[in-house]
């Protein structure tokens, strides 16, 4: 399900401050950025407007951030409200559905998880200690607490207790919902390639069936390779569609994978 159609910028004037100045950015005014298929993916050198270009779109649609802080707040993402204020939108259909992800993010939600088990637990004990704790209300919303406090513990653990990876497949596998619209960026960050084949298997469940739609900035070849998904450059300013095959990530994997020693031959005297 397509539910983003276009991306555009609209200023009344130049803006000489960041990130109005990265090329893929500015290129907006003219030729808005489109999306024709349930998974885009964004791809380009470091620098090129990846996550400025994700990160302005998070704040347009009021995508909330499934972890850090909310993008309406976070320091870190001033120069992204002040571009989500300038992007126009158009729908296809309207979501609410969804989150933004950056692949940082994921390494403070541990943390995050246990705060908010800490302080759900401090507020039940209070609930139970009140009087009318053993009223019909009181019992309700004491399992009301206890049933968010079981999943939070169950999360908790298995952050824990499992690789980064395995905890990040499982963080998507639980907070997915049908026909979201999801902003991931850089999510193969602490994926292994055989998680990041996982991670693919959830993007075709939850893009067809789902009904979601993605859209990805990724350096990942493997991630890029999704059937059917639209690849958008931006080494060149504006963005581009391109094929996969023609990407300069997937040529030189393989250019590397077939003759290492031609580039690691260079390294040592």
């Amino acid at each position: 399900m397509i539910h983003l159609r276009r991306v555009a910028l609209t200023l009344a004037r130049e803006e000489a401050d960041y990130p109005f100045t990265v090329p893929a950015v500015a290129s907006l005014r003219e030729r808005p950025l489109a999306f024709d298929t349930a998974v885009t993916f964004v791809v380009g050198e470091n620098g090129t407007g990846k996550s400025a270009l994700l990160e302005g779109i998070a704040c347009a649609t009021g995508a909330a951030a499934i972890a850090g802080d909310d993008p309406r707040r976070d320091p870190t993402l001033a120069p992204a409200r002040a571009l989500g204020d300038r992007l126009r939108l158009t729908w296809r259909t309207r979501t609410r559905r969804g989150f933004f992800l950056r692949a940082e993010d994921f390494f403070g939600f541990a943390k995050y998880v246990s705060a908010l088990r800490a302080d759900l637990e401090r507020d039940l004990a209070e609930l139970e200690a009140t009087p009318g704790a053993d009223s019909y209300g009181g019992r309700m919303a004491r399992g009301t607490y206890r049933r968010e406090i079981g999943a939070l513990r169950h999360t908790d653990q298995t952050m824990n207790e499992t690789s980064h990876g395995e905890s990040f497949l499982e963080l998507f596998q639980r907070r997915f919902e049908p026909r979201g619209l999801y902003l991931l960026d850089e999510p193969e960050a602490p994926l292994s390639p055989a998680r990041q084949l996982a991670l693919l298997a959830l993007l075709a469940e939850m893009a067809g069936a789902g009904e979601s739609q993605f859209i990805i900035a990724t350096h990942s070849p493997l991630l890029m390779a999704f059937p059917g998904a639209a690849i958008y450059s931006l080494d060149g300013g504006a963005p581009s569609r391109i094929a996969w095959d023609e990407l300069e990530h997937v040529r030189l994997t393989r250019d590397f994978l077939n003759d290492p020693g031609l580039f690691l031959r260079h390294l040592t005297p």
